[in-house]
Protein backbone atom coordinates (compact mmCIF):
# COMPACT_ATOMS: atom_id res chain seq x y z
CA UNK A 1 0.00 0.00 0.00
CA UNK A 2 1.04 3.58 -0.66
CA UNK A 3 2.23 5.72 2.23
CA UNK A 4 0.04 8.55 3.45
CA UNK A 5 2.22 11.35 4.81
CA UNK A 6 2.02 14.84 6.22
CA UNK A 7 4.68 17.39 5.27
CA UNK A 8 4.31 20.95 6.47
CA UNK A 9 5.41 23.79 8.70
CA UNK A 10 3.88 25.03 11.91
CA UNK A 11 4.57 27.82 14.36
CA UNK A 12 6.21 26.89 17.64
CA UNK A 13 2.76 27.05 19.27
CA UNK A 14 1.27 24.61 16.74
CA UNK A 15 -0.46 26.74 14.10
CA UNK A 16 -0.50 26.13 10.34
CA UNK A 17 -1.68 29.66 9.61
CA UNK A 18 -2.67 32.77 11.50
CA UNK A 19 -6.32 33.60 12.20
CA UNK A 20 -6.64 35.19 8.71
CA UNK A 21 -5.06 32.16 6.95
CA UNK A 22 -1.96 34.29 6.35
CA UNK A 23 1.41 32.54 5.93
CA UNK A 24 3.68 35.60 5.99
CA UNK A 25 5.24 34.32 9.24
CA UNK A 26 6.28 31.16 7.37
CA UNK A 27 7.80 32.90 4.37
CA UNK A 28 9.59 35.37 6.65
CA UNK A 29 11.39 32.50 8.40
CA UNK A 30 14.96 31.99 7.19
CA UNK A 31 15.78 28.64 5.52
CA UNK A 32 19.38 29.50 4.55
CA UNK A 33 18.29 28.42 1.06
CA UNK A 34 18.02 24.84 2.26
CA UNK A 35 15.07 22.49 2.64
CA UNK A 36 14.07 18.83 2.55
CA UNK A 37 11.21 19.68 0.19
CA UNK A 38 12.98 18.98 -3.16
CA UNK A 39 13.81 15.40 -2.12
CA UNK A 40 10.39 14.92 -0.51
CA UNK A 41 8.30 16.05 -3.49
CA UNK A 42 10.09 13.61 -5.84
CA UNK A 43 8.51 10.76 -3.83
CA UNK A 44 4.96 12.16 -4.11
CA UNK A 45 2.49 11.80 -6.98
CA UNK A 46 -0.76 12.68 -5.17
CA UNK A 47 -1.69 15.70 -3.06
CA UNK A 48 -4.75 15.91 -0.80
CA UNK A 49 -5.81 19.13 0.87
CA UNK A 50 -8.72 21.11 2.21
CA UNK A 51 -10.38 23.93 0.30
CA UNK A 52 -8.88 26.76 2.34
CA UNK A 53 -5.36 25.37 1.94
CA UNK A 54 -5.98 25.09 -1.79
CA UNK A 55 -7.32 28.63 -2.12
CA UNK A 56 -4.47 30.15 -0.13
CA UNK A 57 -1.89 28.22 -2.15
CA UNK A 58 -3.44 29.37 -5.43
CA UNK A 59 -3.11 33.00 -4.25
CA UNK A 60 0.59 32.48 -3.54
CA UNK A 61 1.24 30.98 -6.99
CA UNK A 62 0.22 34.15 -8.90
CA UNK A 63 -1.05 32.22 -11.90
CA UNK A 64 1.71 29.57 -11.96
CA UNK A 65 0.53 25.98 -12.61
CA UNK A 66 -0.51 24.07 -9.50
CA UNK A 67 1.51 20.82 -9.43
CA UNK A 68 0.79 19.94 -13.08
CA UNK A 69 2.69 16.65 -12.79
CA UNK A 70 0.71 15.48 -9.70
CA UNK A 71 -2.83 14.34 -9.07
CA UNK A 72 -4.54 16.80 -6.69
CA UNK A 73 -7.66 16.21 -4.59
CA UNK A 74 -9.33 19.10 -2.76
CA UNK A 75 -11.91 18.39 -0.07
CA UNK A 76 -14.79 20.85 -0.25
CA UNK A 77 -18.54 21.05 0.23
CA UNK A 78 -18.77 23.11 -2.97
CA UNK A 79 -20.01 21.31 -6.05
CA UNK A 80 -17.45 22.61 -8.53
CA UNK A 81 -16.32 21.03 -11.73
CA UNK A 82 -12.88 19.46 -11.69
CA UNK A 83 -10.05 21.31 -13.41
CA UNK A 84 -7.31 19.70 -15.47
CA UNK A 85 -5.49 17.98 -12.62
CA UNK A 86 -7.61 19.19 -9.66
CA UNK A 87 -10.39 16.92 -8.39
CA UNK A 88 -12.91 18.30 -5.91
CA UNK A 89 -14.06 15.73 -3.36
CA UNK A 90 -17.01 15.79 -0.96
CA UNK A 91 -16.95 12.50 0.92
CA UNK A 92 -15.62 10.94 4.09
CA UNK A 93 -11.86 11.71 4.10
CA UNK A 94 -10.88 8.47 5.86
CA UNK A 95 -12.79 6.26 3.42
CA UNK A 96 -11.48 8.23 0.44
CA UNK A 97 -7.82 8.07 1.58
CA UNK A 98 -8.08 4.38 2.47
CA UNK A 99 -9.32 3.66 -1.07
CA UNK A 100 -6.71 5.94 -2.66
CA UNK A 101 -3.81 4.31 -0.81
CA UNK A 102 -4.69 0.92 -2.32
CA UNK A 103 -4.12 2.23 -5.86
CA UNK A 104 -0.66 1.99 -7.42
CA UNK A 105 1.55 5.03 -7.08
CA UNK A 106 3.97 6.99 -4.95
CA UNK A 107 3.31 8.68 -1.60
CA UNK A 108 0.09 10.56 -0.87
CA UNK A 109 0.82 13.98 0.65
CA UNK A 110 -1.74 15.35 3.08
CA UNK A 111 -1.00 19.04 2.60
CA UNK A 112 -3.46 20.41 5.16
CA UNK A 113 -5.34 21.50 7.08
CA UNK A 114 -6.52 20.49 10.49
CA UNK A 115 -10.14 19.79 9.49
CA UNK A 116 -8.96 17.26 6.93
CA UNK A 117 -6.27 15.81 9.16
CA UNK A 118 -8.48 15.10 12.19
CA UNK A 119 -10.58 12.26 10.65
CA UNK A 120 -7.43 10.73 9.14
CA UNK A 121 -5.80 10.71 12.58
CA UNK A 122 -8.90 9.15 14.12
CA UNK A 123 -8.71 6.38 11.48
CA UNK A 124 -4.92 6.00 12.01
CA UNK A 125 -4.17 6.56 8.30
CA UNK A 126 -0.95 8.61 8.53
CA UNK A 127 2.25 6.62 7.97
CA UNK A 128 4.87 9.37 8.26
CA UNK A 129 5.20 12.99 9.35
CA UNK A 130 7.62 15.74 8.35
CA UNK A 131 6.88 18.74 10.55
CA UNK A 132 9.01 21.87 10.25
CA UNK A 133 8.81 24.11 13.31
CA UNK A 134 9.33 27.84 12.81
CA UNK A 135 10.51 29.98 15.76
CA UNK A 136 7.42 32.14 15.89
CA UNK A 137 4.47 32.27 18.30
CA UNK A 138 1.16 33.19 16.65
CA UNK A 139 -1.15 32.91 19.66
CA UNK A 140 -4.21 32.33 17.45
CA UNK A 141 -4.90 30.73 14.12
CA UNK A 142 -5.51 27.40 12.41
CA UNK A 143 -4.13 24.53 14.48
CA UNK A 144 -2.45 21.52 12.92
CA UNK A 145 -3.87 19.19 15.55
CA UNK A 146 -7.50 19.69 16.48
CA UNK A 147 -9.14 18.05 19.47
CA UNK A 148 -10.03 14.47 18.72
CA UNK A 149 -9.89 10.84 19.74
CA UNK A 150 -6.63 9.72 18.18
CA UNK A 151 -3.97 8.85 20.76
CA UNK A 152 -0.92 7.44 18.99
CA UNK A 153 2.76 7.23 19.88
CA UNK A 154 5.13 7.79 16.95
CA UNK A 155 8.72 6.72 16.31
CA UNK A 156 11.27 9.46 15.66
CA UNK A 157 13.17 8.79 12.42
CA UNK A 158 15.31 11.91 12.59
CA UNK A 159 15.65 15.64 12.80
CA UNK A 160 16.95 18.14 10.28
CA UNK A 161 18.05 21.71 10.90
CA UNK A 162 17.93 24.28 8.10
CA UNK A 163 17.99 28.01 8.65
CA UNK A 164 15.70 28.82 11.55
CA UNK A 165 13.66 25.63 11.09
CA UNK A 166 13.84 22.34 12.92
CA UNK A 167 12.21 19.47 11.07
CA UNK A 168 10.92 16.43 12.92
CA UNK A 169 10.45 13.23 10.93
CA UNK A 170 8.26 10.55 12.52
CA UNK A 171 6.73 7.28 11.41
CA UNK A 172 3.62 5.63 12.71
Amino acid sequence: MRKVVFYGAISLDGYLADKNDDLAWLFDTNTNDNSTYPAFIKEVDTLVMGRITYQETIKLLNGEPFYPDKEVFVFTRDSRNDFENIHFVNENPAIFINTLRKKAGKMIWIVGGGNLLQPLLAANLLDEWWIQIAPVLLGKGKRLFQNGNYFNRLDLIGTTHFGDFIELHYKN
